[in-house]
């Protein structure tokens, strides 16, 4: 990773998280080059699916899920903050759990 994409993908790498920085991405086509903001789209789009999946799946049960929905929630809110602190500290480390799941993603 040069530092170079660091400095240049820093914004769109934390807005990545917010889905601000995926629309940023599939629209700018130096995004779309730089390995840093590319890292943190894969990282931001497991988070979103896991969280819109996660959600879906939850409000279909009964009793359990709506229990269990307002954590489920605020476990993915902490992940998407954890995302953006590493976004803006230049890292490219992998979310807890569901970071693996990035490096499936080819674009």
């Amino acid at each position: 990773m040069a530092k170079s994409d660091v400095e240049n993908g820093k914004v769109c790498a934390i807005l990545a998280y917010l889905l601000i920085g995926l629309i940023w991405f599939l629209a700018d086509e130096k995004m779309k080059k730089n390995s840093f903001v590319k890292y943190h789209v894969k990282q931001g789009l497991v988070l979103l699916i896991v969280w819109v999946g996660g959600d879906i799946v939850l409000s279909i049960i009964p009793v359990i899920g709506w229990t269990i929905l307002p954590l489920f929630g605020l476990a993915m809110f902490v992940l998407m903050v954890i995302g953006i602190i590493n976004a803006a500290n230049g890292k490219e480390k992998e979310l807890p759990i569901i970071g693996q799941f990035g490096k499936k993603f080819t674009f």
